[in-house]
């Protein structure tokens, strides 16, 4: 009963995503707010520009990776072949979506090892919500996460409001940072932890990288809302109470832009800028502020539900625009945009000030 649960709760997350608005509706990213400076004497030809990145030991076409996403339902096999082939094509990376259906029933596990298939050499990684991590014996529910699909890194997803507006939510965080610490710490391969939609501020990311986590994905507010998904679902089981809380919640958390520069406050922490990317312009400033590699979902859904070609059409036209980007910033390669001038303006120079954020050195570099 319970895989069967998970399952039909993974259909209803597809379907939710690709017909419903489930955007944020009133909270934005913060990038907006975050003005590259325009050279007018680039010192560089277009056709130069190296978009490549490195990842947590591996080489990236350019700093992006495909967000999770989904698995777990045979709708869902489809869907991540299509993402694993232009991510191959492309020299990108992938996240799969929780593989939790697949670790309860091993027939669903095709849904996932797909992604292994169509990209044999891209970078994988595997995906746990903190919720499996209550089981003792979460360190070998993580190792068989991993091996299912031959992942190269585990991310360990953090949903507190989704679980918070679920219906049939998970809420018993209790101890949740001692065990991801324990999981970091018995596996082989790197770890990311990876908020859903709600950000991450500077102390979680502070307590993250003391318990060993190797790279953070802020997936901060401003983009896909999962207490919107959660709204709809509960709304067509006639659950007013849980429709109330998700519409409540709508717009919960903190801004994608603001969550990027709170964590860049960490010395030495890797940092990934997901939560309502839209562009390759949001690409070229999230790692102006802070980000290693960025990570986009939603806008890669409809394009992946129609195939390969219709999701490689998108992220090239992504590429297009990070590399305009760079171009207009005179930035030949990723090192270089890490440091093109920019200036912070509006509510996230605001929330910067008032929370004490040094953002002294992005200051026209």
């Amino acid at each position: 009963m319970t895989e069967e649960r998970t399952k039909g709760r993974k259909w209803d997350h597809i379907n939710i995503c690709s017909v419903e608005d489930v955007q944020a509706k009133t909270v934005k990213t913060g990038f907006e707010d975050i003005k590259l400076i325009h050279d007018a004497l680039p010192d560089l030809d277009f056709a130069s520009i190296d978009t490549s990145a490195d990842f947590l030991g591996f080489r990236f076409g350019c700093p992006l990776i495909i967000s999770a996403m989904t698995g777990g339902t045979e709708e869902a096999e489809q869907i991540n072949a299509s993402l694993a082939e232009a991510a191959r094509e492309l020299s990108i990376g992938i996240c799969v979506g929780s593989q939790r259906a697949a670790l309860e029933n091993s027939a669903l596990e095709r849904t996932y090892r797909v992604v292994r298939e169509k990209a044999p050499d891209a970078f994988i990684s595997a995906n746990i919500g903190c919720s499996q991590l209550r089981s003792d014996k979460r360190t070998k529910i993580a190792r068989s996460a991993i091996e299912m699909i031959e992942a190269n890194a585990l991310t360990i997803h953090l949903n507190s409001l989704q679980e918070a507006v679920q219906p049939e939510g998970e809420t018993a965080f209790t101890g949740i940072l001692g065990q991801i610490e324990e999981v970091v710490r018995d596996l082989n391969v790197p770890t990311i932890v990876k908020e859903t939609g709600a950000g991450v501020a500077r102390r979680e990311a502070e307590a993250l990288k003391k318990a060993g986590v190797h790279a953070v994905d802020v997936a901060g507010a401003g983009g896909t809302s999962w207490a919107a998904v959660e709204y709809y679902r509960a709304r067509a089981s006639g659950d007013k109470s849980r429709a109330r809380i998700g519409s409540t919640f709508w717009d919960w958390g903190i801004p994608t832009a603001i969550s990027l520069i709170e964590c860049s406050q960490v010395e030495g922490l890797t940092l990934v800028a997901s939560g309502g990317l839209r562009s390759g312009l949001d690409l070229a400033k999230s790692i102006a502020i802070g980000a290693t590699i960025s990570g986009i979902a939603l806008p890669l859904l409809k394009p992946a539900i129609g195939g390969a070609a219709e999701v490689l059409g998108e992220i090239k036209t992504l590429v297009s625009e990070l590399q305009t980007a760079m171009f207009l910033t005179g930035s030949a390669d990723i090192e270089s945009l890490k440091k093109a001038p920019l200036m912070i303006t509006g509510e996230v120079a605001e929330w910067a000030r008032l929370s004490n954020l040094d953002v002294n050195k992005y200051a026209r570099r």
